[in-house]
């Protein structure tokens, strides 16, 4: 698969509040790209806790502390990441719109 603003998850992990952050979105992030989902059930097979809302996928991250949303292009093999942040943030937006 090919990710399209990992800038947003390099961000986000070298703030000082999310250093933690980076071991579990790496792992994400070289998993997803090494993936070939073509569909949300092979996204299911792998992340039991991924969630979908529209046309984005809802992943958790680090003991679900951190929520990643993106949305996938299946036919072309694109993930554009959205969101990435804390359940707090993430209670604050409109997963549809982002």
């Amino acid at each position: 698969m090919r990710i399209i603003s990992r800038s947003t998850l390099i961000k986000f992990w070298s703030s000082a509040n999310h250093r933690d952050s980076e071991l579990p979105l790496r792992a994400w992030f070289d998993e997803a790209k090494n993936a070939d989902w073509s569909c949300p059930a092979d996204i299911k097979a792998h992340y039991r806790s991924a969630a979908f809302v529209g046309d984005r996928v809802i992943f958790n991250s680090d003991g679900h502390k951190y929520r990643l949303v993106v949305y996938i292009n299946y036919a072309f093999r694109i993930i554009t990441i959205r969101f990435v942040g804390t359940h707090k943030t993430y209670d604050k937006i409109n997963v549809k719109e982002i």
